[in-house]
């Protein structure tokens, strides 16, 4: 290659590299989280709320219930009153609701009257799980929610989460991935790790201080 050809090929390639620098900067930029809008919110100062048992949408039949189980002790700590979750699907289920999809089309205006909680939690599972993929299993929890008013029914608050954990991700040569691999395919056919990782995705999903669930009034610590 000649001194000339050396120099074009290098001059490109420092030139291509400042376009994907670039690039990269603006994906980062453009993935910033923008903070919630929370008027609606705090116009309806929720106190109690009722969660439905959240449609399944994954190919995990244990899914609802499972991440159902995880849904209350979150909340509670945010500082709001939480109608016992079992009762709560019990009662539906001898109202002739027999399935999530069916409680979420229950009247908003009957549960009020009946129940009178402050908002209705309405949860979607995306992805419920775990895939074993060569040397590596990935268990991911996928999960969108939106809370609602009973006074008027608006949709107060929404969010969305995904929470993906790799048996691979602690690193290790090939025969380390392979134990790790075995372990872990035998312990989620005895378990439901993604039980593990609901818990996971709903720390993102209620406390993240961007878009998360605000402070209940029981919480010690008050919203701005």
């Amino acid at each position: 290659m000649s001194p000339s050809m050396f120099l074009t090929a290098t001059k490109y390639l420092i030139l291509k590299s400042k376009f994907l620098i670039l690039g990269s900067t603006l994906a980062i930029a453009g993935c910033a989280t923008q903070p919630y809008n929370y008027e609606k919110f705090r116009e309806a100062k929720p106190r109690s709320i009722l969660v439905l048992p959240p449609i399944n949408n994954s190919t995990d039949v244990r899914g609802t219930y499972s991440y159902l189980s995880t849904i209350t002790q979150p909340l509670t700590e945010k500082g709001y009153y939480v109608y016992p979750v079992v009762v709560i699907d019990h009662m539906m289920k001898e109202n002739g609701l027999p399935t999530a999809n069916e409680m979420h089309q229950a009247s908003l205006k009957k549960i009020k009257e009946i129940l009178n909680p402050d908002a209705v939690l309405y949860l979607t599972l995306e992805s419920y799980g775990t895939k074993f993929i060569l040397l590596d299993s990935q268990t991911t929890v996928a999960v969108s929610g939106k809370l609602v008013s009973t006074l008027n029914g608006e949709v107060i608050w929404d969010g969305r989460v995904v929470t993906t954990k790799s048996s691979s991700s602690n690193g290790g040569g090939l025969a380390q991935m392979l134990v790790t691999a075995v372990v872990s395919q035998a312990a989620n056919s005895a378990t439901d790790y993604a039980h593990r990782v609901s818990s996971e995705a709903n720390a993102t999903l209620f406390f993240n201080p961007n878009n998360g669930l605000l402070n209940g009034p029981y919480n010690v610590n008050p919203n701005p």
